[in-house]
């Protein structure tokens, strides 16, 4: 029975199941909306005039789905107005739905639904909460795909393994190293730079409640800027102890410990759990080893409650010195992988570097290292006389030449060409001849354009393999 008033109902119950019947109303009911409106300030202990209500009410964010906004967030903030003469929160935040892979919303019917306690179970509660937080964009819904969740939990590896190796190479400094005034490599500058960098623009990100976006740029800095290059190059800057002594590895190991614990904060609020146990290895590690490495602050009791990172000293000059190295290394890998050198093979190399000699051959080590080259037999001129039968790769004013006798064998690698160019030949005859005979005409549009875009691309692979045949 549904009724306006109980006069109505009992009306109605009366006319159902007749003249002798009562009814009597339950002394205990609150509406489920009615009961979460109060939820901001009656959790505080309203209304009592709480020390929890005084510092915690009004909140700044209500975080929820735009699915519930009349349902619950209308209420919260009428019933806030009505008894406590203020509004609960002053920004809504409203996220999306979250859906399975093909952008379906989940139901038990489809049986695409996703739980979260299996997925956590599987892959960790930190993964799954990282791919939730950093899917999406401000207000739309998100495709959950586990194997983003997969590639999340990969990152928390990844931050786990890059402590690990800084902590196992606490033993190549010692505290008699330690100075005030480190003097860092371009290396050492350039990282610092983007640290700087990437606090700044999380900050503003977050600023701006794009939490998806502030975490995905972390994301990239500490795998890829990080972990991928001034980690590996790191290895480098620990072994040289040259005429500094243990100084220059004192100095790499600051930053180090700088740089992950400036993001292990950054990425607190989106993989709580394992930023949390990494940092605590971190700073046990570091007091242990007794170094006189620490944050300016003093290591916090926890990493919950350490201080949020301020963007730090930046070194333009030196850090695009360093983005122009890091091009030349990755053209180099780049010519490695066409021409099959091996990985390991370490391969001669002729610089003419114009104005970037002196920084260049500065970074010969590492640059070495990087691009797998010969560090005795590598060439760095500011004009030098480029080599018969090379390579030529051009970064900026750098010119790099890449003598091919000694990185490949000539005979083999015009033998696999000439194969590889009979085959793509063979398979651009047999598409060719397809889209001029009546199937083209008949097939669907798409068909017919999936396979000119795929003779293009044949004919474009067959121009690039000609090319390097002829400079062969």
């Amino acid at each position: 029975i549904v009724a306006h008033s109980e006069e109505e109902a009992l009306a109605q119950a009366k006319e159902k199941y007749g003249d002798d019947i009562t009814l009597t109303q339950d002394p205990d009911v609150l509406d489920t909306w009615f009961s979460s409106g109060l939820w901001p300030f009656s959790t505080l202990g309203w209304p009592e005039q709480t020390p929890d209500l005084e510092r915690f009410y009004p909140t700044d964010v209500m975080e929820t789905g735009y699915d519930i906004l009349f349902f619950w967030v209308a209420r919260m903030v009428m019933s806030a107005l009505l008894f406590t003469n203020d509004i609960p929160f002053h920004t809504v935040y409203l996220h999306g739905l979250v859906r399975d892979e093909h952008g379906r919303k989940m139901s038990k019917s489809y049986g695409n639904v996703t739980d979260p306690l299996e997925v956590m179970g599987e892959l960790g509660t930190d993964a799954l909460r990282f791919t939730l937080l950093t899917s999406g964009t401000p207000g739309n819904d998100l495709n959950l795909a586990l194997s983003k969740v997969e590639s999340n939990r990969n990152f928390a590896n990844k931050i786990w393994n890059t402590a690990r190796f800084i902590t196992a190479n606490l033993d190549k400094a010692t505290k008699a190293d330690a100075t005030d005034s480190p003097d860092y490599t371009a290396a050492d500058q350039w990282i610092l730079t983007r640290l700087s960098e990437v606090t700044e623009t999380a900050d503003r990100l977050m600023d701006s409640y794009n939490f998806g976006e502030a975490g995905r740029q972390v994301y990239d800095f500490l795998w890829g800027d990080f972990a991928d290059w001034y980690v590996e190059l790191a290895k480098v800057q620990l072994r040289d102890r040259g005429a500094e002594g243990g100084a220059r590895a004192w100095t790499t190991l600051s930053v180090l410990r700088e740089v992950l614990d400036n993001c292990l904060r950054l990425l607190h609020p989106y993989i709580p759990y394992v930023t949390e146990e990494t940092w605590q290895q971190l700073k046990q590690a570091f007091a242990a080893a007794d170094l006189g490495i620490a944050p300016a602050e003093g290591w916090a009791q926890a990493l919950i409650i350490a201080d949020w990172p301020a963007a730090g000293s930046k070194y333009p000059e030196a850090a695009a010195d360093f983005e122009r190295l890091r091009d030349l290394v990755r053209a180099i890998r780049g010519a490695r992988a066409e021409n099959n050198v091996e990985p390991g093979k370490w391969i001669t190399a002729v610089l003419s570097a114009g104005d970037k000699t002196e920084f260049i051959k500065q970074q010969k080590p590492i640059l070495c290292f990087l691009a797998r080259l010969d560090e005795d037999e590598l060439v760095v001129a500011e004009t030098a006389v480029p080599p018969e039968q090379a390579i030529t790769i051009a970064v900026g004013e750098i010119s790099c030449y890449l003598p091919l006798a000694g990185m490949v064998d000539l005979d083999k690698e015009r033998e696999r060409l000439t194969k590889e160019l009979a085959e793509l030949e063979r398979q651009i005859k047999r598409v060719t001849g397809l889209l001029n005979s009546p199937f083209a005409e008949k097939a669907p549009a798409d068909v017919v354009q999936k396979e000119r875009d795929k003779l293009a691309g044949l004919q474009a692979s067959q121009a690039e393999l000609s090319e390097r045949l002829a400079s062969l």
